[in-house]
């Protein structure tokens, strides 16, 4: 089970108020989603480290009568999936599970509240501190090279390490609300522990991540969950590029004085001809 039946099992959790050691199980889920369909509740329980029981809880939770038909769901999603797949190659099957990641998070933004909140949120925090690590790291830099653009102080935090704390303490002292987190697999312990210790400076976090089961969802004030393609050796993160962009565009709207910003750099590029035309 690959990327567009990962997203089917997205789907069937989507919408479900989970207990935490159902989230617990529910992550565990979507970080193995080949094999997930052929283990038995006793193996999926010892991966996600909970009881047996719990994981009959949790497919009960989903509207299954027991464990076996939640894996009999999967299964068969699978094998839908291997008949389609069948006439590409792996890389065509991972773009295809990528469009496939791309079409759910076009549905989900089809109710526009979340991300416009966000944006309010971002763009009325000065300085807006902005954390990716590791995998991330590039999804926050891209960020913060176009938001830089259009409001006074972006600070990037893509390091690590002992002074991660202390750049997130001189954003609070320097007047931030807000944090903007990109969390992809697999999760530093050190973002879901940044994430932790941002709230409790008071800081309103908002995080986009590959899932609403990730570590940094109960750190998190306001989580925009797109999935990332796993169909490559390494992931591919379409998705979290792509709302970091919408994101982007809802702060825009709360910035009044944007589009200025917007112009007044255009016009100094154009003087010290920073582009090729």
């Amino acid at each position: 089970m690959s990327d567009t039946a990962a997203a089917r099992l997205r789907e069937l959790l989507d919408g479900h108020r989970l207990t935490p050691t159902q989230r617990r199980i529910a992550h565990s889920m979507m970080g193995s989603v080949i094999a997930v369909p052929f283990m038995s509740s006793v193996e999926l329980a010892e991966l996600a480290g909970v009881s047996q029981p719990s994981v009959t809880r949790f497919a009960a939770a989903l509207g299954f009568e027991g464990y076996p038909a939640l894996r009999r769901h999967l299964r068969e999603a699978s094998a839908e999936e291997d008949e389609v797949s069948g006439t590409f190659n792996a890389y065509q099957q991972a773009v295809a599970g990528e469009l496939e990641n791309l079409r759910l998070l076009s549905e989900a933004l089809a109710d526009p509240g979340p991300a416009t909140e966000a944006g309010r949120l971002l763009a009325s925090s000065s300085p807006l501190p902005v954390l990716g690590l590791r995998a991330a790291a590039s999804q926050a830099y891209g960020f913060c090279y176009f938001a830089a653009k259009v409001h006074p102080d972006v600070r990037l935090l893509d390091e690590g390490g002992s002074m991660l704390m202390d750049r997130i303490d001189g954003a609070v002292r320097a007047g931030a609300g807000a944090l903007l987190c990109f969390a992809l697999p697999r999760h530093p312990r050190e973002v879901v522990e940044a994430l932790a210790y941002a709230r409790k400076r008071g800081l309103t976090v908002v995080t986009v991540a590959d899932s609403a089961f990730a570590p940094v969802a109960v750190h998190s004030d306001v989580l925009l969950p797109t999935a990332v393609g796993t169909g490559l050796a390494f992931d591919t993160a379409c998705g979290p590029m792509l709302l970091g962009r919408v994101l982007l565009e809802a702060m825009c709207d709360h910035l009044p004085d944007a589009q200025s910003r917007l112009e007044a750099f255009d016009a100094e590029a154009a003087a010290r001809r920073l582009f090729v035309e």
